[in-house]
């Protein structure tokens, strides 16, 4: 399956930050390319057939989406640019007095909560798991940290807003079996195009929200089209469902299995690193740092001399980070096409880096 991929072929290259974006596959990329030469066209807007065809390919993408997540309509499929615009629709539509939330999430489902409401913010046990989630009328959270790797159970609250674009490149998601009100993931970290995210709201909440942004297309519109306003990144919808088409969650599961397991175990064999995350239930974002080195040198160390790309700062996840007594943290998130010779490369390239900077 690594051969699908051209940019691991065309450069030396250990790609390990596929937590921040996972690289395209050539479908995806070619899926893109033929929109943009055979169908090309805005959509709801023309009544010739270019127009018409690629209104179709859109609204067939949102019933794709809705059949991969298992949505109970396409009507309750959103598409937006990504997550992080996802989670602000549902803070300005949903305007809630207060909110409980965990000190594990990303800034983009933390501050536009914040912002208009008050916060009840869960803690993290020793083991880097949630602390028991209070019941209560409206929680968001996400599925899985960018950070820790930490897997959570979604709870059953009465309003559930859930952060899944962590979670969605390795596992499989069945909102209606979750039980949960809204769901947000980005395609760029599944292998599909930047640009392009998904919202899922469940109906019955869907249909008592305001617009989010209003202008073409969207007056005198129902849901979710209401929602839509402007121009939509119907090349984008594309990628996304050839990066669908593509995904085989259980070959992920079981080549990433491999490789993690492998990463963890060879960094906890190093006595100078501690790494920050439970060892099981975890997708394979794994963060840690290494004793009197910063993690920008250590990024910057492994990039100069193996090829091999990590994370170096919060990792947009500032509270977590003060929370675990640290201002900054290296991560290696691996995807199903890392390897174990790529592991066992940056396990080299990291206790060369421990001895550099004694």
């Amino acid at each position: 399956m690594r051969k699908d991929f051209p940019i691991l072929k065309k450069r030396k290259l250990i790609y390990f930050d596929n937590a921040a974006t996972s690289q395209k596959p050539q479908v995806v990329i070619e899926a893109v390319k033929n929109y943009y030469e055979t169908a090309n066209a805005n959509v709801h807007r023309g009544i010739y057939g270019l127009s018409e065809k690629a209104t179709e390919i859109f609204e067939s993408g949102r019933k794709k989406v809705a059949k991969f997540i298992n949505a109970q309509s396409s009507r309750e499929i959103i598409f937006v640019r990504n997550t992080t615009e996802a989670l602000n629709l549902l803070a300005f539509t949903l305007s809630p007095k207060t909110v409980t939330t965990t000190i594990m999430e990303h800034h983009s489902n933390y501050l536009p909560w914040e912002r208009i409401a008050k916060l009840n913010v869960i803690d993290i046990t020793e083991n880097f798991e949630l602390e028991k989630v209070p019941s209560g009328d409206f929680i968001a959270l996400t599925h899985a940290s960018n950070v820790l790797g930490t897997i959570n159970e979604i709870p059953k609250n009465k309003l559930v807003v859930v952060d899944g674009a962590q979670y969605i490149p390795h596992y499989k998601v069945d909102v209606q079996a979750l039980g949960c009100s809204a769901y947000a993931f980005s395609g760029h970290k599944m292998f599909g195009p930047m640009g392009i995210g998904v919202l899922y709201i469940k109906e019955e909440l869907l249909k008592t929200l305001p617009p989010f942004m209003v202008g073409g297309g969207m007056y005198g519109s129902d849901y979710p089209q209401k929602f839509e306003a402007g121009t939509p990144d119907v090349a984008g919808v594309v990628g996304l469902c050839a990066a669908i088409d593509y995904l085989d969650y259980e070959k992920i599961k079981n080549l990433e299995s491999e490789t993690l397991s492998l990463l963890l175990s060879g960094l906890e064999k190093i006595p100078e690193i501690t790494v920050y995350g439970p060892k099981i239930n975890r997708v394979p974002a794994v963060s840690f740092n290494i004793k009197s080195v910063h993690p920008h040198d250590v990024a910057q160390f492994l990039n100069d001399k193996y090829g091999i790309a990590v994370r170096a700062g919060h990792h947009c996840t500032t509270l977590l980070h003060k929370r675990l007594g640290i201002m900054a943290s290296v991560r290696a998130s691996l995807s199903f096409y890392n390897t174990e010779e790529e592991v066992e490369i940056f396990l080299k390239g990291v206790k060369d880096c421990i001895k550099t900077f004694k």
